[in-house]
């Protein structure tokens, strides 16, 4: 069976757009947002949630979000994206994941993660009439895009609101990350988020 290609759906879907939708973007971190930022901003009008409460210790939260609002002051775009925190609540990334703790890099504490931080968009996106609602994740070529696009299509579905598929490294976007990240000086980060069990809080 023939893989879904996420990149030329997106495509379709923008061929298709009329006038600038609102979209609810999880970013994740600065770098990951700034090829994603550069591409969507064109055609959609973007709130980046930075809703991460798998980041941990709390330092390493706050030094990534300071890394975005860093990106965001930078980084010229004909329109500019909002931006929503809602602080870190690592109590709920720690209830959803326990008993995964022991589980290595891409297994099934990975896919909760997914989950918690997409539902969370979702239900905001809904609850604020976004018309669509996606991710930066799929930018990293450690992250399953398919799993994320799938997670997404689902939580769309429950939420009443429309999942923007993607798989941001296709077209040299998570190169283009890495070439931004070094045009402003971003720092980036060299774990996911989590880290379990080598870093607590």
């Amino acid at each position: 069976m023939e893989r879904p290609n996420y990149q030329k759906e997106l495509d379709g879907l923008i061929a298709s757009l009329e006038g600038r939708p609102r979209l609810l973007l999880q970013g994740c971190c600065g770098p990951c947002s700034s090829y994603v930022l550069e591409y969507l901003t064109a055609v959609f009008d973007v709130t980046v949630l930075f809703y991460n409460p798998n980041i941990r210790p709390r330092e390493e939260y706050e030094k990534r979000l300071e890394t975005l609002r860093q990106l965001l002051a930078a980084m010229p775009m004909d329109h500019p994206p909002a931006m929503a925190e809602p602080g870190w609540r690592g109590e709920e990334f720690e209830r959803a994941a326990r008993g995964l703790e022991s589980e290595p890099e891409g297994g099934a504490r990975c896919a909760v993660c997914f989950r918690l931080r997409l539902e969370e968009t979702a239900r905001q996106a809904a609850a604020g009439g976004y018309d669509y609602f996606g991710t930066t994740l799929t930018v990293s070529p450690h992250k399953n895009a398919g799993l994320i696009n799938h997670i997404g299509r689902e939580l769309g579905e429950r939420y009443g609101v429309k999942w923007l598929p993607s798989d941001f490294k296709k077209r040299n976007g998570y190169l283009r990350s890495i070439q931004l990240s070094k045009q402003y000086g971003l720092y980036r980060q060299d774990y996911c988020g989590c880290g379990w069990p080598e870093r607590t809080e």
